[in-house]
């Protein structure tokens, strides 16, 4: 999978990320009290689906360039 669960603290509600260790470009996708990072693509797009308020699905589409 390409989405990552990410831990938030419960007691204290943060959600801490160390930006150093990850390497280029990435989002990361909260909802529910749940937090998921995922890269992005080097070409492509990464479409965040939502329904009534909340995230159903990321959809990635990449491609190359010729």
């Amino acid at each position: 999978m390409r989405l990552k669960e990410l831990e938030i603290n419960t007691s204290t509600m943060r959600l801490e990320v160390d930006i150093m260790e990850q390497k280029g470009s990435f989002a990361i996708v909260v909802c529910d009290g749940r937090a998921k990072l995922t890269r992005l693509p080097e070409h492509g797009e990464t479409k965040i689906v939502t329904h009534q308020g909340k995230v159903k699905r990321v959809k990635f589409d990449e491609g190359e360039e010729f």
